[in-house]
């Protein structure tokens, strides 16, 4: 079910690993530039050129166990097989007492992984961060599409369990059923309010989905649906810093599509946010 390519920091066996990383590479539904399903193997590719340890956290990834599973095999042309797979895989990680790490591919991916989460952790809250609101009903009359994920995920948390931040793009019907209609809680264009995480959800489980096209596409070019006005890499610094706090049991990174930046930067960019979160959320495993 999975390729080979893994990152492992040290040799760390399956059972004994506490988070599996695992790639998702599927773009079946984007609605703009194709290519995401290319970004699992380009962020490994660069992972290892990066160093274990981060100065800013002051944590070593060679102190803690981590496997990675490779990417999944996906019957790529048929989305609801496509997210059944995804979740059947998810959700055995989830009954194995690990806490799964997603490299997307699109945003889409990430909805059976959180659907997999919730049939464990009843209290779970998600943290979204991206550019773009995804939260219509229907889209060219798709229901499950990378721009609707939330409202899929919604469907089932129910109203104030999706926080979201950095949303500067979307209808106007979708900002409206957020903030009008109190669906969700959103921090429209930064990350003000995020700090304030840790004490309203120290108690509960929370899953966290990176759009990395929250950030800038002066710093993050290479994603499908680029949206100018985003956040810097200093700015997201803030979210390792609250993931450290929070009990996390599950996280992806999604919208990386290396194509559409020749330079490799974005690719650099998506593999330093994965180390950060990972250490965030393994050094309280």
């Amino acid at each position: 079910m999975f390729s080979m390519q893994r990152i492992n920091p040290k040799d760390t066996s399956y059972d004994d690993a506490k988070m599996i990383i695992g790639g998702i590479p599927f773009d079946g539904t984007v609605c703009y530039r194709p290519g995401t399903r290319f970004g699992p193997k380009h962020i490994r590719n660069e992972f290892y050129a990066l160093e274990t340890y981060s100065p800013f956290l002051d944590l070593d990834l060679m102190d803690y166990d981590v496997f990675d599973i490779g990417d999944m095999d996906l019957p790529i042309g048929d989305t609801p097989l496509v997210i059944d797979t995804i979740y059947n895989a998810a959700s055995k990680l989830i009954k194995d007492n690990k806490v799964p790490f997603f490299l997307g591919g699109e945003h889409l991916v990430s909805f059976p992984c959180i659907k997999a989460a919730f049939e464990k952790y009843a209290d779970l809250y998600v943290i979204h961060l991206d550019a773009h609101t995804d939260t219509r009903d229907i889209y060219f009359g798709n229901k499950l599409s990378h721009a609707n994920i939330i409202r899929r995920c919604w469907d089932f948390l129910g109203d104030n369990r999706i926080y979201q931040f950095g949303i500067r793009s979307g209808s106007r019907d979708e900002f409206y059923w957020s903030l009008k209609d109190n669906h969700t809680i959103m921090r429209k264009f930064d990350l003000g309010g995020l700090s304030l995480l840790p004490d309203k959800l120290k108690d509960k489980s929370v899953y966290v989905t990176v759009d990395l096209d929250v950030l800038d596409p002066s710093i993050f070019p290479g994603t499908g649906t680029p949206e100018a006005g985003g956040i810097t890499y200093k700015e997201i610094e803030e979210l390792f810093l609250v993931m450290g706090k929070l009990n996390i049991v599950g996280a992806d990174i999604v919208e990386l599509s290396p194509d559409y930046d020749t330079s490799g930067v974005s690719t650099a960019v998506a593999a330093k946010v994965l180390r950060e979160m990972m250490l965030s959320i393994v050094k309280n495993k």
